[in-house]
């Protein structure tokens, strides 16, 4: 596949392919569990409307729908989620931690009742019980900002500071001040720990989205200046917790993807500017170093998937594995090369909803000087990512430019092609100027092809390779959202067991899983889906 300026094209090909009950997300057993149920699709309704019961809280009819499942399938996880759902509504305590405790038993890395469980405890002032279960949760999703959110809170109120401070920097970065909540438990963490500036700083942006809210201004009213002074701990005790009671009811939201990458803005500091063309220069010789560095690279990849349904319940998890390579060369100057291959284990139908994940290696080349005058670049500012000082820049595809990084061919390679116009965020460290995060959105739908969302993060590492003494920042982890023809998944990619092969010498370097950074539990959501 060629990548060559100004028509370097990428080419996501999209081949239409038959579907088995297993690519269309149908629950699977979980192993190791009691025997499970398979929903029948008319049980599946029934649970969709008890869902959709619950949001409206309509309790007595959702009741009536999740009974008729649970009379039929009682070992099926989520009724019995949702079940602790509409007993914690109904104030049934003690029932509710059963069913949520239930769910565990059936399916042990089951988000929503470990949040839930842990908030129940949370209330109960258990918090070394519910740190546990938010810990287990943050492992099993580790892209979960709710999570995150509320192992901070905990961690706070254990006056465990810096673990807290570093939960809430997470849960901010991952759900882009979806709850802004956050955004108050981190000032407060801040300010327990004697970073008031910082601390001044974050209450600001919180102020900016709150300005009218009166509950807001009359708590602000009683800080003077804006700020507490050291005697805060009353004020302190009044700001809202990121774990409320009702948060089992919250994990009903049908808003399974993140928002949109222009919806809001991640907080930058205050007064710093940004020099662009610096930070362009650097990362695109950071690139550069990279694929002068590089002929093949492989690693082991594994994959979560799930699929969501209309009403917003997801598939149990599907897991998968390959070994992964990627090569990628500049044959002459103004010529890139980009391959990438697995083992396939599986057919590219036997994918679940048979679409496979493809392009993630080409997605920096967006900061190569050859493709970078395609986008604009804004600086937005000086942000924080994982503990590290970074130059926060979007990128939105020139018009006037041709899109050529992404593309969807439907009908197989003699197919259509159509070019896929992508936006984005990057996080760019300040000392090094080496990408840590890229987010990627598409600047609109296509609804020639049914494409309505396509989103991507992917966050890189460095991986150390021994025998040549080279360091390399390479995808660590990735996730991947996508809704396409009505099917809409889920995917989280990871990355270990690096092996680099150079353009001197082709030979094995090392095997980097003992050298490399510990295991990443971040994200990164590059989708090039091949259907």
């Amino acid at each position: 596949m060629l990548l060559r300026p100004p028509n370097l094209f990428f080419l996501l090909s999209i081949h239409f392919l038959g579907f088995t009950p297993t690519a269309m997300g149908l629950p699977a057993p979980p192993a190791n569990s009691r025997e499970v149920v398979v929903l029948a699709p008319k049980l599946q309704k029934e649970l969709g409307k008890a869902l959709q019961a619950l949001r409206d809280n309509k309790l007595p009819e959702a009741h009536k729908h999740l009974d008729a499942v649970y009379r039929v399938a009682p070992t099926d996880a989520e009724t019995n989620f949702l079940l602790g759902v509409y007993s914690s509504q109904m104030n049934e305590w003690v029932q509710a931690k059963s069913s949520f405790e239930n769910v565990l038993s059936l399916s042990p890395n089951h988000l929503g009742a470990l949040l839930a469980l842990g908030a129940v405890l949370v209330h109960e002032q258990k918090l070394d019980e519910a740190a546990r279960y938010f810990v287990r949760a943050v492992a099993a999703e580790p892209t979960s900002w709710r999570a995150h959110a509320a192992l901070a809170d905990v961690y706070m109120r254990q006056g465990s500071l810096d673990d807290s401070i570093r939960e809430a920097e997470r849960a901010l970065e991952l759900g882009h001040g979806r709850e802004e909540n956050v955004l108050l438990l981190l000032a407060r963490a801040l300010q327990l720990s004697g970073d008031e500036q910082q601390a001044a700083r974050v209450f600001q942006t919180y102020r900016q989205t709150h300005d009218k809210d009166v509950s807001t201004e009359k708590l602000f009213m009683r800080l003077p200046n804006g700020f507490p002074e050291p005697d805060y701990s009353d004020v302190l005790a009044a700001l809202p917790s990121v774990v409320p009671s009702q948060t089992a009811m919250s994990l009903l939201s049908s808003n399974w993807m993140p928002p949109d990458i222009d919806e809001i803005v991640p907080p930058v500091e205050a007064g710093v500017s940004c020099n662009l063309d610096e930070i362009l220069t650097r990362s695109g010789q950071r690139v550069q170093e990279f694929i002068g560095s590089v002929d093949q690279f492989t690693a082991t990849e594994a994959v979560v998937h799930e699929s969501i349904n209309k009403f917003g319940l997801a598939s149990h998890l599907t897991k998968f594995e390959f070994d992964y390579l990627v090569s990628i060369k500049e044959n002459r100057p103004g010529l890139l090369s980009v391959d990438e291959y697995r083992n396939f284990h599986y057919r590219a139908a036997d994918f679940p909803d048979g679409i496979a994940t493809t392009g993630l290696a080409a997605l920096m080349l967006i900061f190569h000087p050859y493709y970078a005058e395609d986008f604009s670049m804004t600086c937005e500012g000086l942000a924080h990512s994982k503990g590290q000082r970074v130059w926060q820049v979007y990128f939105r595809q020139r018009p006037d430019k041709p899109s050529v990084i992404r593309s969807y061919q439907v009908g197989g390679p003699q197919g259509r092609v159509y070019a896929v116009s992508l936006k984005g965020r990057a996080w760019i460290a300040t000392d090094t100027f080496q990408i840590l995060r890229m987010e990627t959105d598409i600047v609109k739908p296509l609804p020639q092809i049914r494409l309505v969302a396509d989103r991507a993060a992917i966050e890189y590492g460095p991986v150390h390779f021994q025998t040549r003494n080279l360091d390399l920042w390479l995808p660590q982890t990735a996730e991947v959202f996508y809704d396409w023809k009505g099917r809409r998944s889920h995917r989280r990619h990871s990355f270990g067991n690096y092996l680099l092969y150079s353009v001197d010498d082709k030979q094995q370097i090392t095997n980097p899983s003992a050298t490399a950074p510990g295991s990443p539990e971040s994200i990164a959501r590059n989708v090039k889906p091949k259907l």
